[in-house]
């Protein structure tokens, strides 16, 4: 293995004047290097999109949410709030009432998600850096306040701090057919717009926070919930909280920590990573053909060198290996290039931000990007793999000139 790696280097670094096949296996070694790079900058880019997205899920939605998986409202009683309140893990219990609701102000109106959060919502601090307007506060004395999204705002041209213009929210009721009473078919409520939040356009452009009893008064729920948001206890790990939980409530509820309320989103994510690595892979391959013809040529060149080889007793496994280690000097030093180049331009992205998201309402200035280390690993792996399947054919073929005749 040394002498076939030696002699592989003294093809490679030979000290005489480059002829065309040094030329070409340079040429081939940028190209890999640069195939290299870009696939490490993609996927860096999918993990920090992935990143961002938790982040900002994680500002809206709670460490575990209870609700049912067959109906929409289940009843709270006391004593099953008092039993999860006591389950161990559990820090915080916030009860949820959530439903569409017919938002007016002044002129403008628009449906929106509205939900009721009992009072220890803002104890969970999770709307706490994402306030850009007002206050953060459901209630002040007994004055109630809705928390609304900028999007929300935007549409509504809601004025904050502005007493003389409260929102209107308005709820269809369940009504028998027939019903003449024009006041039985909704219910109305007012409540003045507090604070705005800016988390990501969905919730954004779709949700009003309002107090449970509030929300409980407008959608006539009594002592129904629509889910249960739980905050935990940081000594304890969520999966063991989960696995008590299951244990006070039983079957009939779905008990999902974040990666489960947006399963399906990670699911695409992690599946268009999978893809883009598997096209770049085929491009790496594509690009590291050049591999597979400066070998060729170079088996054709060095027919005197192998001979000599033969005749001082070398074997076509010592002959194969030489030029398994000649391309995998082109290949691998290509990738170590590459993987340092796609190293330091992810890395100065996230140092300087050198690429902008290049809209001004985005939630963050610049791209995001996060370097893993198995995406290093498996990026090493599947061009160690290509080497080895390009390089090949241009070894068996110099194993043909074991011939006197070529000295």
């Amino acid at each position: 293995m040394k002498l076939s790696l030696f002699i592989a280097k003294k093809y490679f670094f030979s000290k005489r004047k480059r002829n065309f096949i040094n030329i070409i296996s340079i040429i081939s070694m940028l190209i890999v290097a640069i195939c290299t790079a870009a696939l490490i900058i993609v996927l860096s880019v999918f993990n920090g999109l992935e990143g961002l997205l938790r982040s900002l899920y994680g500002s809206f939605d709670p460490q575990i949410k209870v609700e049912l998986k067959e109906g929409k409202s289940f009843v709270l009683s006391d004593s099953l709030k008092t039993e999860i309140e006591e389950t161990e893990g559990v820090e915080i219990l916030t009860e949820v009432i959530e439903d569409y609701a017919y938002v007016m102000y002044r002129e403008a109106d628009m449906v929106v998600t509205i939900k009721g959060v009992s009072d220890n919502f803002l104890d969970q601090h999770r709307l706490d850096s994402s306030i850009v307007s007002g206050e953060l506060k459901l209630k002040d004395g007994n004055v109630n306040y809705a928390i609304i999204g900028r999007g929300v705002q935007y549409a509504l041209s809601i004025m904050i701090n502005n007493d003389l213009h409260p929102l209107k929210i308005h709820f269809i009721k369940d009504v028998k057919p027939g019903s003449i009473d024009v006041s039985n078919l909704y219910s109305s409520r007012n409540i003045l717009p507090g604070g705005v939040f800016a988390i990501e356009k969905n919730y954004d452009e779709n949700y009003i926070f309002v107090p449970l009893d509030f929300a409980e008064s407008l959608l006539n729920y009594g002592d129904k919930r629509t889910s249960l948001e739980i905050k935990t206890d940081p000594d304890y790990d969520i999966g063991d909280v989960k696995a008590n939980l299951k244990a006070t409530l039983g079957d009939q509820f779905s008990i999902l920590d974040n990666e489960e309320q947006h399963a399906d989103l990670y699911k695409i994510l992690k599946l268009e990573k999978l893809f883009v690595f598997i096209a770049f892979s085929f491009i790496l391959a594509i690009g590291a053909i050049n591999i597979f013809f400066a070998l060729t040529m170079l088996a054709l060149d060095k027919k005197k060198d192998i001979s000599i080889l033969f005749a001082m007793g070398a074997n076509n496994q010592l002959i194969k290996s030489i030029f398994l280690a000649e391309g995998a000097i082109i290949s691998l030093g290509g990738a170590a290039m590459g993987l340092l180049i796609g190293g330091v331009i992810c890395w100065a992205q996230q140092t300087f931000g050198l690429i902008s998201m290049g809209m001004e309402t985005s939630v963050l200035e610049n791209y995001p990007v996060e370097m893993q280390l198995m995406d290093f690993i498996y990026t090493s792996l599947s061009l160690i793999l290509i080497t080895v399947i390009i390089s090949y054919r241009p070894a068996v073929i110099a194993t043909r000139y074991n011939n006197v005749e070529f000295l």
